[in-house]
């Protein structure tokens, strides 16, 4: 009965995230910050905000530093659409009775293109390149055995050839573990809850030396106003800003195997709300390591979305005492867009 419970509850999240038709797409900048990063994450369809426990909780949710027991970096190249490369790398240090610290770093490469003109729409011959990036810092500390809190400070940069913009933005997680449906009875394998705000920041406006340029006031007129030197000032825009809430239960438990499920709702400025919905199998070969099968579906019942389903794959070598390294991989389905690889490689000690 408490399974048929949980999951009774999981199709009412699911359900209520349906309320409205997109109305604000495309009025964000820095979209990269929605991409999702990490392999772990993207296998269970991006239903990552109660289970992140790893250095990726940077991204995802930062009150999941708290829980974290061993020291980890990470790096992950995940190749996206059209020839846009990004990576996420990050390091978590935790200190007994202080909390866990950590700092990751976002980037994007959209590559080399060529520069074109109204007059020269072949182009000029010249070249220019484009990019992202972002670099947090995040804090986070139980506030209890069975609570965590965290945050992270974020500074944003895109660039587009001479042209540049700049943000600050701040991150806020708490992550909860119940007793409610534990098969164990223990907190840790109860039902876990979290939540998230990203992005919450200061808006972005472009400027550069690529907005000067001349132009001709009266042109009706004789006089010294043919080339008179102009700024062109651009809008200022909003991050896109990302309220996750999710739950996750392990309703199977054994010695040497574990089920997890998980879902996610997310509230955004520049969509509609949409789920994420995941599963993770995980065995366990006592000093040896962990193997971890995952799948997942994300963002669901959001209207026109060329997302679709997710799996991924993990292997966890644990080595003498508190070591272990981790590689992990991923497959997204984007629709008409095709799919998407990510990898990564973690260290434990």
């Amino acid at each position: 009965m408490k399974i048929y419970s949980v999951l009774f509850i999981l199709v009412l999240l699911s359900t209520a995230v349906r309320t409205q038709s997109p109305i604000r797409v495309g009025t964000t900048t820095a979209e990269f910050l929605g991409i999702g990063y990490g392999p772990a994450a993207s296998g269970v369809g991006d239903a990552y905000v109660s289970l992140a426990q790893d250095v990726s909780s940077i991204y995802w949710n930062p009150a999941g530093l708290s829980f974290m027991e061993m020291n980890q970096v990470m790096f992950t190249f995940q190749p996206w659409i059209v020839d846009i490369s990004t990576y996420f790398s990050g390091a978590a240090l935790v200190l007994p009775r202080i909390g866990t610290i950590g700092i990751g770093f976002i980037g994007v490469n959209y590559g080399e293109m060529e520069v074109t003109t109204v007059d020269m729409q072949q182009g000029t011959g010249e070249y220019f390149n484009a990019g992202d990036y972002a670099v947090s810092l995040s804090y986070a500390r139980k506030l209890a055995q069975w609570f965590g809190f965290g945050a992270s400070v974020k500074y944003i940069r895109s660039t587009i050839w001479h042209t540049s913009a700049n943000a600050l933005a701040l991150d806020l997680g708490v992550m909860i573990q119940t007793p409610f449906f534990s098969v164990t009875g223990e907190n840790e394998n109860g039902l876990r809850i979290g939540m998230n705000l990203s992005n919450y920041g200061s808006r972005m406006s472009f400027s550069g030396i690529d907005l000067l340029g001349s132009v001709d006031i009266s042109p009706d007129e004789a006089g010294n106003y043919k080339d008179v030197k102009v700024y062109y000032a651009t809008d200022a825009w909003e991050l896109p800003l990302i309220f996750r809430v999710g739950m996750s239960l392990s309703p199977i438990i054994m010695t040497a195997h574990q089920l997890t499920l998980s879902i996610d709702a997310l509230h955004v400025n520049n969509n509609s709300e949409s789920a994420n919905v995941g599963v993770e199998y995980r065995a366990t070969a006592p000093g040896i390591g962990k193997v971890f099968l995952r799948g997942g579906y994300r963002a669901l019942f959001l209207d026109d979305s060329e997302f679709g389903p997710t799996f991924g794959i993990g292997v966890q070598r644990d080595f003498f005492g508190k070591r272990g390294v981790q590689f992990d991989y991923a497959y997204r389905d984007i629709g008409v867009l095709g799919y998407v690889n990510s990898f990564s490689v973690g260290v434990l000690f």
